[in-house]
């Protein structure tokens, strides 16, 4: 049987980084792993193997027991972040830490070190897979799907273990957020399912951020600053005072936990006309409507002091919390706590500072909680994966079909 590492070892060798496009999926690399994931899954004699002309793959293990039990959904994404290039990755094996620098790539002083990543001694003595300092590692989420992949072949592998029907899919796109916009539901087949998509060992996700992007227009009057008084209207000053009205201390530099944040993502412009974008993050409904409410009350009252066609704003809702739709079912994030003590892992239950397809799942009537895959550091040259951590996520994911099987 195929070892956790070493399918992650080839999937991350594939360049799947997505990009802002409107394609689906929106880079060539995350068809061409798709492929090669079916191609997998028929050697592994999985049923309903299927890739749609989205990207998506999805794959049943039937059930080998005439008992009742919910059928179980695991699933991954298959692309990469578009932060840092995905492209050549050459993973670096660090065996038995020594909880030392460790140098990524001598030539450029690219280094990660402790002082820096403090959590790096948490893994004294075991086995890192870091990146070579020039790229990204990929543990996000091809991990994920190492694992995912590593447990439906030990089932299959060892029949005497029973189980009801267990559901996978591998989604495109989800680090631009469109990774559920065509996950079919009911084609999957799942009763729920958790996405393994979470960072160190332990984390168990049910809360995520109420998510929204704004998008503020800013009209000024370009005139020859040498006879500009009383006629020009900088757009860029405009800006800037737009800025200004928004409060200092709820950027994501500075919260943390349940502290919602608006974050300043990009400006653009000259004195003619500029642009703001922004996204809105909060835990509760209601001070994420407040934050919106802000947004919006901002541009009220500086069109009233530079005209009403000053400024526009478009806020759109991208995601909701999917606590509200987790909790009528929190036995599949109780469950999972109880598998992760079983397997001698620490539940760390945190809320995303975040998102994930499974908050979007979540309100297409697949409740979808987030376990971890192991990874630190995802979207940068200093990402790191301890071998003993994916093991664990398979461990997890087996422990989970078993007590549900016994249930």
């Amino acid at each position: 049987m195929t070892t956790v590492t070493e399918r992650f070892l080839k999937y991350i060798k594939m360049d799947t980084m997505s990009i802002e496009e409107t394609t689906v999926p929106s880079t060539e690399g995350q068809m061409a792993i798709a492929k090669v994931l079916v191609e997998e899954l028929k050697t592994m004699n999985m049923e309903n193997i299927t890739l749609d002309e989205n990207g998506y793959v999805m794959a049943s293990l039937p059930a080998n027991t005439n008992k009742h039990i919910p059928a179980l959904g695991f699933i991954a994404h298959m692309d990469t972040s578009p932060d840092i290039s995905g492209q050549g990755v050459k993973a670096q094996i660090v065996e038995d830490y020594d909880g030392l620098d460790i140098i990524l790539n001598q030539e450029k002083n690219i280094v990660l070190s402790p002082k820096d990543f403090p959590e790096l001694l948490n893994y004294k003595g075991k086995t890192l897979i870091t990146t070579d300092g020039t790229t990204l590692l990929g543990a996000d989420d091809k991990a994920g799907i190492a694992e995912i992949m590593t447990s439906m072949d030990y089932l299959k592998n060892h029949p005497e273990l029973l189980h009801g029907k267990i559901c996978i899919a591998f989604t495109p796109n989800e680090e631009v957020g469109r990774g559920a916009d065509h996950f079919n539901v009911e084609k999957f087949g799942a009763d729920f399912a958790y996405t393994i998509d979470g960072g160190s060992i332990g984390e168990l996700e049910y809360e995520n951020f109420n998510a929204a992007g704004a998008k503020v227009t800013i009209q000024g009057r370009n005139i020859h600053p040498g006879s500009a008084k009383g006629k020009m209207i900088n757009a860029l000053l405009l800006a800037q005072e737009y800025i200004d009205q928004l409060p200092k201390r709820e950027t994501p530099a500075e919260t943390e936990g349940y502290e919602g944040f608006f974050h300043l993502t990009n400006i653009q412009g000259e004195v003619e006309s500029a642009e703001l974008r922004y996204i809105i993050r909060d835990f509760d409904l209601a001070s994420f409507e407040k934050r919106k409410a802000l947004m919006q009350k901002i541009a009220d009252k500086l069109n009233v002091k530079h005209g009403k066609d000053a400024f526009k704003i478009e806020i759109k809702d991208q995601y909701f919390n999917m606590k509200e739709k987790i909790e009528p079912v929190k036995h599949i994030v109780d469950t999972a706590s109880k598998a992760m003590e079983a397997v001698g892992v620490v539940p760390d239950i945190r809320p995303i500072r975040g998102g994930t397809d499974g908050a979007r799942l979540s309100y297409m009537g697949l409740p979808t909680p987030n376990i971890f895959t192991g990874g630190h550091n995802f979207h940068g040259k200093h990402e790191f994966i301890p071998i003993y951590a994916m093991e664990k996520s398979v461990e997890v994911i087996l422990k989970i079909i078993e007590m549900y099987s016994k249930a």
